[in-house]
């Protein structure tokens, strides 16, 4: 209960701020509520849980790349402040997450900082990174640290410096963490460094970032930079190098997108020559202003973002979840009849040979003699059944259980996100509780009613896209005003009903859910 009220909280809070910044996004929160109703009653959340707090609210903007490509120095170039220390070695090789304060000074903060606070998007990081490498969890201050900035900025979005991709003595623990940021942002600016454009100093930025990147629904949200084209300004070969560089990006696959090139014009090398200086200070002035545009509407994406994850986190309950506790339940049960007939059978048999060997079958009726010598008298037969009734249902009972474990360790092995798995066990452990029937076919607390609400959330999707559409668009030309998209279905109270399914339990009243701000 205690832990169901602090989630309830921190989502009412979080309903509470969007209410004021995007409304749209607040009734976004009550359909992820939903959600958390249907995970609850199918037993793959606990009170604690939330398919909220799994995303980030704010709008979150990534600079990955190598080593030396002048991502603190481009970050320190868009604030117009030195907050990145920076230099032609690898000066940090910590996640250095950026985020406003009403501080006068910068303040520089542990990883456990992050780890431990919901409201930023490394909460309990410690355990995935601990999953993929044994003790590093421990060490969460050796990957990350929060810096605070009194820039304006940086209101209401997070930026994240990330250390380079090559030479990295903790390679699993880093990647692991750069996909986890990458799943949360709004915007991924990748860097690239024009004074070494070659392939082999950015394989593992092309191996790990280009080749997943070019089959994601998201894509559009990376930009691939080539900084520090200066560089080129003496053999006046820009166009050349970059066309090098995007051969290379095609090369991995990535056919599309958004290849910008820059320098920063506080660091850049002096160009003498005074045509070839306007050039490059045309090209970077158009691409940088194309970026920085960019990062000031990533508020904007940030809300297609948060739908889009409500959309994909539905279907994963209806296509992904679902369906794997379908599966566990059928396997069970299977097992189960099997095994419980083998073992009567071989009982039945015993028993055949036994009374058969000892004379007590005249005919085809059965005659038991020995029982009128057990104390009791007539009542010997009796509980004699008794106790075969009872020695009956512990075996079938023990059966069950030992291969829930078998059937339920079998399954987990097969997923593949270390995230999910206690998740999945706490699913197949309700759906395989004692008094659950083995003629019951669905799982726990799946009925129409549920089956029903996740429709009306999905439902809810598409009205969400469209009031977007209508804040920034107007196809209609209307001077009237936008129209106003009909409130989702999330917000409407369903009207109370029986479930087809007996395990399913009565609608509880959904709790409010919110993230608060990350003030520091």
């Amino acid at each position: 209960m205690a832990k169901d009220n602090q989630i309830g909280q921190r989502l009412a809070n979080l309903k509470e701020r969007l209410k004021q910044e995007n409304p749209i996004l607040s009734q976004v929160v009550n359909s992820f509520q939903e959600l958390d109703h249907i995970s609850r009653r199918i037993g793959f959340f606990h009170d604690g849980q939330s398919h909220a707090t799994l995303t980030s609210w704010w709008p979150l903007i990534s600079v990955l790349g190598i080593y030396s490509s002048g991502k603190s120095t481009f970050i320190n170039h868009y604030l117009q402040y030195r907050l990145q220390a920076t230099g032609n070695q690898a000066v940090d090789d910590k996640f250095t997450v950026i985020s406003y304060t009403d501080d006068d000074e910068v303040r520089v903060l542990p990883g456990l900082a992050l780890d431990a606070d919901p409201r930023f998007p490394f909460y309990k990081i410690s355990q995935a990174i601990e999953e993929v490498a044994a003790g590093e969890g421990q060490r969460i201050d050796s990957y990350l640290q929060l810096k605070t900035c009194p820039n304006p900025r940086l209101r209401g979005k997070i930026i994240i410096d990330s250390p380079g991709f090559d030479a990295d003595a903790q390679r699993t623990s880093t990647l692991r963490i750069t996909d986890h940021i990458i799943d949360l942002s709004d915007l991924v600016l990748v860097f690239f460094d024009a004074r070494h454009p070659e392939t082999g100093s950015m394989h593992d930025t092309l191996e790990h970032l280009v080749n997943r990147t070019k089959n994601r629904r998201d894509s559009n949200k990376f930009m691939f930079i080539l900084n520090q084209i200066d560089a080129t300004a003496f053999e006046d070969n820009t166009e050349e190098v970059f066309a090098s560089w995007q051969r290379a990006l095609a090369q991995s696959g990535l056919t599309a997108g958004c290849c910008y090139a820059i320098y920063v014009p506080e660091v850049a090398v002096p160009i003498q020559d005074e045509s070839v200086r306007a050039r490059f200070e045309n090209k970077r002035n158009s691409n940088i202003e194309q970026i920085f545009n960019r990062i000031e509407r990533v508020g904007e994406e940030r809300a297609y973002r948060i739908v889009g994850m409500l959309e994909e986190t539905a279907h994963m309950l209806e296509n992904n979840i679902i369906p794997k506790i379908q599966q566990f339940i059928t396997s069970w049960r299977r097992k189960i009849i099997w095994l419980d007939g083998i073992i009567l059978g071989v009982v039945l048999a015993g028993f055949l040979v036994a009374t058969i060997w000892g004379g007590y079958w005249q005919g085809l009726r059965l005659q038991l003699s020995f029982l009128d010598n057990l104390p009791g008298g007539n009542y010997s037969g009796l509980g004699l059944l008794t106790l075969l009734v009872l020695l009956s249902g512990y075996v079938h009972f023990s059966i069950r259980r030992l291969t829930a474990d078998y059937v339920s360790r079998k399954f987990l092995a097969e997923i593949k996100d270390p995230d999910l798995q206690a998740n999945y066990r706490r699913a197949f452990k309700k759906n395989s509780r004692w008094y659950r029937s083995l003629l019951m076919h669905k799982p726990a607390g799946w009925g129409r009613r549920a089956q029903r609400r996740l429709a009306e959330v999905l439902g809810d999707t598409n009205t969400y896209i469209q009031k977007l559409n209508d804040m920034y668009t107007n196809p209609s030309g209307s001077e009237d005003g936008r129209p106003e998209a009909k409130p989702p279905a999330a917000e409407q109270t369903p009207a109370p009903g029986t479930s087809d399914n007996p395990d399913e339990e009565p609608d509880e009243k959904a709790a409010p859910e919110d993230e608060t701000e990350p003030r520091t």
